[in-house]
């Protein structure tokens, strides 16, 4: 009895190790067989997202959990950066760069003028304050936050040729060492669930809505009252600045009736295939620079229509834009939309989370190539917020939502210098 009890306890462990190993073992391997880097990561939140404080605590990087300490415990440092949750690539990515950086945000001269709001925004310490050409850093952007990213990293190689023109002509008014380019201080991309050529579903100019159900969505699920909801659009330089004493309903209210809506220079423009069709054509794949994508499909084939359905599991926020985005094609205006637009995973189309149109790219093959996109294989079943274990989520083919990102951080920081 004793010998099958001491077998039993033997098998037990050897497949808690096994299961363990499953989840992070091959990444810590690989990190450990190359000289591999120690450049922190920096998360970057997408559409809606918010930072610490908000949300009575509930994180967008992992909900109830919290990821951005688990790497960090795991030897993989981390920071969590905030930028506005509904603002425009350029303004977000001006914002994580004096966000990570430090000091005023500049939005810059030319590009206020062209859009009609402050050129200056808030005033931040820094959360690495070191960050230069020696001390790179990694970007991990979820859905929109892997644009920003793109878009960071495009100011900080190439800059403004818009800004550098307007201070050649204004040199009084000063410019941002954002726009002047030639700072390779970023080592590398990963991209988690983005539109890098946009979303069908903002095509159908239903994102304002979205928005508002979102944060509604969230406050209940936080155990918020809608009126005294700690979260913050960070639209100063549009002058919507929460008022003392304005409830959160006044304020959501206002933002959403605001005519920011109407312009090019905010997310429900950039997240158009059209918008981003635009960004790609400006935003660059460097050489120097290593690119990598993950992709979620949470839909499927349906027999006789042809078109594409949520998942069972999906979560019910995006069920009905699955359906739509599912079955949306079209001819005109481009760039067209066929079919194999259709798969999506409730807010993304599979087709353009891979990798920016017309930009280098690559399927994973076990090697990450630099100055490529890799792409790696779709992750089906994944819905779009179970990469940042949403309320509901289920992130299929792992233990936890730590096991994945423990691949994703040792991924990065196996790239050689």
């Amino acid at each position: 009895m004793k010998t099958l009890q001491k077998l039993f306890i033997t098998a037990v462990f050897l497949f808690s190790v096994f299961a363990v190993s499953l989840s992070i073992q091959p990444e810590q391997q690989v990190r450990a067989e190359t000289s591999g880097n120690d450049y922190p990561i920096v998360l970057v939140h997408g559409l809606g997202g918010w930072g610490k404080g908000e949300f009575l605590g509930y994180r967008y990087w992992g909900g109830l959990k919290d990821i951005e300490f688990y790497l960090n415990q795991t030897g993989h440092r981390t920071y969590v950066a905030t930028v506005g949750p509904v603002s425009s690539n350029w303004d977000r990515a001006v914002e994580l760069y004096y966000y990570i950086k430090g000091g005023t945000v500049d939005y810059g001269a030319a590009h206020a003028k062209e859009h009609g709001h402050a050129r200056f925004g808030r005033t931040y310490p820094g959360i690495y304050g070191q960050w230069d050409e020696t001390n790179k850093i990694h970007l991990i952007g979820h859905s929109m936050g892997g644009q920003t990213s793109r878009m960071l990293v495009e100011l900080l190689k190439s800059g403004s040729q818009k800004e550098q023109e307007y201070y050649s002509q204004h040199p009084e008014e000063g410019i941002s060492p954002l726009f002047t380019g030639g700072k390779n201080w970023v080592h590398s991309v990963t991209s988690l669930a983005t539109p890098h050529n946009g979303s069908t579903f903002a095509d159908q100019e239903q994102i304002v809505s979205f928005i508002k159900d979102f944060i509604i969505h969230l406050a209940s699920a936080a155990g918020q009252k809608q009126e005294s909801l700690i979260y913050d659009f960070k639209l100063d330089q549009w002058g919507l600045k929460r008022q003392p004493g304005e409830s959160f309903h006044a304020y959501m209210n206002r933002v959403m009736t605001s005519p920011i809506w109407q312009s090019n220079d905010i997310s429900a423009y950039d997240l158009t295939t059209f918008g981003a069709q635009e960004l790609n054509q400006w935003m660059k794949t460097y050489p120097d620079v290593y690119y990598l994508s993950y992709t979620g499909n949470a839909s499927y084939r349906g027999v006789v229509t042809g078109n594409y359905y949520p998942i069972g599991t999906m979560h019910p926020l995006f069920t009905l834009i699955s359906m739509q985005m599912g079955s949306y094609t079209r001819q005109s205006p481009a760039p067209v939309i066929d079919r194999s637009w259709l798969p999506n995973d409730g807010i993304v189309n599979v087709v353009s989370a891979k990798y920016p149109f017309g930009h280098p790219n690559s399927p994973y093959d076990g090697a990450i190539k630099q100055g490529v996109w890799n792409s790696f294989p779709v992750m089906e079943g994944w819905d779009h917020m179970d990469f940042i274990n949403f309320i509901g989520s289920n992130t299929p083919g792992y233990f936890s939502i730590y096991g994945y990102y423990n691949d994703v951080a040792n991924r990065v920081h196996s790239l050689p210098k």
